[in-house]
């Protein structure tokens, strides 16, 4: 297993290695970028923004030098003219700082320096600032989406056509034929705006609270606990609320057809026929084998949801991952959208090799 996994580590970098760079030539060749935010003002001549876009190396025409700096592979964090690449201490810039190389690109894990929407900020630092709140966020529904899904969906294909079934099937069409943002925007109308009941954006109240992850909030929180965990519970229930709604919908039709599937086949007759008990037959028979493709499912949600829900952390005001990409998009952030994107890349891939792993946990015959 340890040789399978340690191959799989070594077949993914290609793969991000091809990501980052077609995420960044896109992003250079697409119209419009950083120096949009200039565009109405009349004072700012042609000769500026091209500055400005040498000051942040990234002339309209990038060549492979540019790539390779991005990696790592060539010399100049902010020197855009630099020719090497050699690091300052003569060994190849791509190395380790520790065996001479240099300490700018992706192969150092330096993704840059915000532009726009937090100016020369670290992007991993923007990352792992809102890293906190995205895990708190997606944990929650998460486990949630799970639970009832795999439930909902196991009980209705054990009672295939029955009132339960029917009824599971009709709300799973409803929910998820439902808008994200639409569902978001209709929950803070009802429950937040008319109701009065949750909060309608954040993750903690700012009348009360010292801003969220910051070392005034910690020392807070360490002090009284309980009162700030009810206050994030409470600005948790309507984002959760729409992330599981839509997801539950989705998944409790893939378990019961996973299920279904696995029902007809003859050892799980053969079990009944034993006279093992419902409970043993559909658990340990049944749901064990129909798990392979609900695994694959599971793990590719969770790498998209740690990447950011979007829609849903820029409806509700979550500071986290999602709403971090949205505004980067918005101010054509490039070193920080491929942060970003980049971050993605890298949890899809792991959750692969995770989901992997655990087929040969849940499939005996699975071996690697």
């Amino acid at each position: 297993m340890l040789s399978y996994i340690v191959r799989r580590v070594f077949q993914a970098l290609p793969v991000l290695v091809l990501i980052a760079i077609v995420s960044f030539t896109l992003m250079m060749m697409a119209p419009g970028g950083p120096q949009a935010q200039f565009n109405q003002n009349p004072r700012i001549t042609e000769a500026q923004v091209n500055a400005y876009l040498a000051r942040w190396c990234l002339q309209r025409n990038p060549d492979p030098v540019a790539i390779l700096r991005t990696f790592g592979g060539w010399t100049g964090v902010y020197n855009c003219n630099a020719d090497s690449f050699l690091s300052e201490s003569g060994a190849p810039n791509f190395l380790p700082g520790a065996l001479g190389g240099g300490d700018n690109g992706l192969l150092h894990l330096d993704f840059g320096n915000s532009m726009v929407v937090s100016p020369n900020a670290p992007v991993l630092d923007l990352i792992v600032d809102r890293l906190p709140a995205t895990i708190i966020l997606m944990l929650t529904a998460f486990l949630i989406w799970v639970g009832l899904a795999i439930v909902l969906g196991v009980i209705a294909a054990v009672r295939r056509y029955s009132v339960f079934d029917q009824t599971v099937t009709l709300m799973s069409y409803i929910f998820y034929s439902l808008p994200t943002f639409w569902l978001g925007l209709m929950l803070i109308y009802i429950f937040a705006v008319n109701l009065g009941i949750f909060p309608a954006q954040g993750i903690v109240s700012p009348r009360t609270s010292p801003p969220f992850n910051t070392e005034r909030f910690w020392a807070a929180f360490a002090d009284d606990p309980l009162t700030y965990i009810r206050d994030i519970a409470s600005h948790l229930v309507l984002p959760v609320v729409t992330l599981v709604a839509v997801s539950v919908a989705a998944d409790t039709r893939y378990v019961r057809s996973a299920m279904l599937d696995v029902l007809g086949q003859d050892y799980v007759r053969t079990a009944k026929a034993k006279g093992l008990p419902t409970r043993t037959v559909i658990f340990r028979h049944a749901f064990r084998n129909a798990l392979l493709p609900i695994i694959t499912n599971i793990a590719l949600a969770l790498a998209f949801l740690f990447s950011g829900a979007i829609v849903t952390e820029t409806i509700f005001s979550w500071p986290g991952m999602g709403r971090l990409y949205f505004d980067a998009i918005q101010a054509r952030d490039y070193y920080l959208v491929m942060g970003v994107l980049f971050f993605s890349a890298t949890l899809v891939v792991i959750m692969n090799l995770v989901a992997d792993v655990v087929y040969a946990w849940a499939d005996p015959r699975i071996r690697y």
